[in-house]
């Protein structure tokens, strides 16, 4: 029971920093661009990663997994954010 509970929290913080990430990506980062640089997602997934590792280890039912996890969310949901925002200056 347990591990379905740590399972789900892990696929929400994945969900939640993917999705705020490509938000705040496409709402006010569109015309920065450093945001189009291929290190951008690399550097804010590993950020994340960081600062989400002290909240997991004092969270009794998620683990490292969930941080790592939640820094690729926030990683990939930048480079789409950069993409989305690429593709929308171009007029695709």
């Amino acid at each position: 029971m347990f591990g379905l509970i740590a399972f789900a929290a892990t696929i929400a913080a994945t969900a939640f920093g993917y999705l705020q990430s490509r938000s705040f990506v496409r709402r006010r980062l569109a015309y920065v661009d450093a945001v189009h640089n291929g290190l951008a997602p690399i550097l804010a997934g590993a950020a994340a990663f960081v600062v989400a590792t002290p909240v997991v280890g004092i969270l009794p039912l998620v683990g490292g997994g969930t941080a790592l996890l939640f820094g690729a969310g926030v990683g990939a949901g930048v480079a789409a954010g950069a993409r989305d925002t690429r593709l929308r200056r171009i007029g695709v």
